[in-house]
């Protein structure tokens, strides 16, 4: 905070207590900008009570036996504390995070550790401070404790050694000023920054996003997820502190854009991908590990509104006359399905005799659709969930006529954590999703991106 001020000019008034009373204490007083928690559990109950939005941790923490420096009284194991002649501190439960670790950790022998305990004080650097006192002989603390308080070390044990705790920002959902909050949570957890000085307290620092006063996220994004991604970012934006840098392209001009930057030095790699398709993800793997899916659309025929020359099936497009409209194969995911559904239904040679546009997006076939310049585009139907009064959609009967739209994080970006972020934000408007047209996948597992298998009709050329 010390340097935050020199840096920033930015005070920050602190209230120290266990997380459990911070936590109930901003239940009551519903104000504050920051709540920082030793531990995950009250991240997640301040997150279900929705007193919390964005979650920075920024430390890792592992509970020790702390005793008197050389160990005189011999504790070498868990079991040990339950010794008559041991005078324990522990912290209480109900108020501090280390406390539900011990109670965790204790299980059916909880009641009986707490029957005997000397001392149990409401946060850990008060029952710290009693040791280095010498008031109490043992009590269990966060690691990082026995090097900032003389006269103590820490012995490890396996069964604490199995609960290490995440330290963690929070912006509260009451702050009036969630940019200056997150700019401090980001400085908090920045390797050159907050991370230099918790690790030389003794913390383990979670590595977040390099330091930036106003960090640019650089966001590629395929056409069908534009609306929507255009519509958030700049809250996104504000709420941050931060700006953003969007290009919408296809797919296959973001593949051949990422493998031209990682071989030229003067082309920038995107910190985030949101892509059309999952299949997107598995051909860049090597950079974007994971794909979340957020959402998926169908694929279908888009025709005037009547259906005036009357396309039912796919063979209707080879139709006499027929002015088709496809998205390109060789620049955009739908393309290539499309492509490839044709191919794999024998309909690709007399379709193909009617194509007279082809396009990078679907935005474009539908600006077409619009003039009366084409009779029939496959496109995705969240294209044309806007576009009722003029447009009709009519399915294509195959398994590959849909697609699932995924937010993946190219796994070397600086600004990983703020990707992140925005992926949240993304999950928290489904609403506006589903109101768009799309079907929501948001709550699925994230997927690995080498684990994805494309379908073999989709393989074949």
């Amino acid at each position: 905070a010390d340097a935050f001020r020199t840096e920033e000019g930015v005070d920050v008034h602190f209230q120290f207590g266990g997380s459990g009373t911070l936590l109930s204490q901003i239940k009551v007083s519903r104000s504050g900008d920051l709540f920082v928690s030793a531990d995950d559990i009250s991240v997640e109950m301040a997150t279900r009570s929705g007193h919390i939005r964005e979650v920075i941790p920024f430390a890792v923490q592992t509970p020790v036996i702390g005793v008197r420096r050389g160990n005189p009284k011999c504790v070498r194991s868990f079991e040990d504390l339950f010794q008559n002649s041991l005078r324990v501190a522990v912290a209480n439960p109900e108020a501090a995070s280390i406390g539900k670790t011990v109670r965790t950790v204790a299980g059916s022998r909880w009641e009986a550790l707490a029957a005997r305990v000397a001392v149990m004080k409401p946060t850990v650097t008060e029952i710290a401070a009693d040791l280095s006192l010498g008031a109490v002989d043992a009590a269990i603390v966060w690691e990082a404790l026995t090097l900032q308080f003389q006269g103590i070390e820490g012995v490890h044990v396996p069964e604490l050694d199995a609960h290490p705790e995440r330290a963690s920002a929070a912006v509260l959902t009451a702050s009036k000023q969630p940019a200056v909050a997150l700019k401090f949570a980001r400085f908090l957890a920045a390797p050159e920054k907050g991370g230099a000085v918790l690790a030389a307290a003794g913390y383990v620092p979670l590595a977040g996003d390099h330091w930036s006063r106003k960090p640019n996220l650089a966001l590629s994004s395929g056409g069908v997820n534009g609306s929507m991604v255009e519509s958030l970012l700049q809250r996104f934006a504000t709420r941050e502190g931060a700006t953003v840098t969007t290009v919408f392209n296809g797919c296959g001009v973001s593949c051949a854009a990422l493998k031209t930057a990682r071989s030229t030095a003067f082309l920038e790699l995107p910190d985030a991908r949101y892509a059309c398709d999952l299949c997107w993800a598995a051909a860049v793997a090597d950079q974007f590990p994971e794909a979340a899916p957020l959402t998926e659309t169908e694929i279908g025929m888009v025709v005037q509104r009547g259906n005036p020359r009357k396309v039912h099936t796919l063979g209707d497009l080879a139709q006499s006359g027929l002015r088709v409209g496809l998205c390109r194969a060789d620049q955009s995911t739908l393309g290539h399905v499309t492509r490839h559904i044709l191919k794999s239904s024998g309909l690709w040679e007399g379709v193909r005799q009617n194509v007279v546009l082809e396009e990078p997006t679907a935005d474009s076939l539908i600006s077409q659709m619009r003039t009366g310049a084409l009779d029939a585009v496959i496109v995705y139907k969240a294209n044309v969930s806007s576009e009722v009064a003029s447009l009709e959609f009519c399915s294509i009967a195959h398994a590959g006529a849909k697609a699932v739209q995924c937010f993946a994080v190219r796994a070397d970006s600086p600004n990983r954590q703020l990707a992140l972020r925005f992926l949240d934000a993304l999950r928290a408007h489904r609403a506006d999703f589903e109101k768009a047209g799309f079907e929501w996948r948001g709550n699925s597992a994230p997927i690995q991106s080498k684990a994805i298998e494309i379908p073999g009709w989709l393989r074949e050329e």
